[in-house]
C-alpha cells in the first residue's frame, strides 16, 4: 500500500519542479538561443572582471544574468515583451525587483544577434554605474 502511494505522488509532480531552484536548474537546461550566445561572454568574469549568473532566483522571479556585486538584473526579452500587457508585467516586475536594491537592465534579443559588442558595452557601462 505504501508504494502505491509513494508512486502516486511521484505521478502527481513529474514534470514540475519542487522548487524556484528546481525551475532556475530547468531553465538554465533550455535557455534561448540569445542567451546562448551571449552566457559565454558574461561567464567566467569575461566582462570586465564582473561575475555573472545565470538563471539566477530573486523570489519570486528567476533572473535571466545576474551580477550580485553590481546588483544588476540582465533580462533578454524576445518579441514578446513588446505588447502591452507584457510591458506592464515587466514594468511591475522591475518595480519589485528596485524595491529589493536590484535594477534592470533590459536588452531585446534581436540587439544580440544584430551587435553583441554594442551589448555588452550596455551592460559593462550598466554595472559599472553602480560600482
Amino acid at each position: 500500500m505504501l508504494e502505491v502511494l509513494r508512486l502516486g505522488a511521484n505521478l502527481e509532480d513529474e514534470g514540475r519542479p519542487e522548487t524556484i531552484i528546481d525551475r532556475a536548474r530547468d531553465l538554465r537546461r533550455g535557455m534561448s538561443l540569445p542567451e546562448v550566445q551571449l552566457w559565454p561572454r558574461l561567464s567566467s568574469r569575461k566582462l570586465r572582471g564582473l561575475k555573472f549568473r545565470r538563471q539566477h532566483p530573486v523570489e519570486p522571479f528567476i533572473i535571466d544574468f545576474y551580477c550580485a556585486e553590481a546588483r544588476l538584473a540582465v533580462e533578454i526579452d524576445g518579441i514578446g515583451h513588446e505588447h502591452p500587457e507584457r510591458i506592464a508585467k515587466d514594468r511591475q516586475r522591475d518595480a519589485i525587483l528596485l524595491e529589493k536594491g536590484i535594477r534592470t537592465l533590459r536588452i531585446a534579443a534581436r540587439d544580440v544577434f544584430e551587435d553583441m559588442d554594442a551589448v555588452l558595452d550596455r551592460i559593462a557601462r550598466a554595472a559599472g554605474a553602480a560600482n
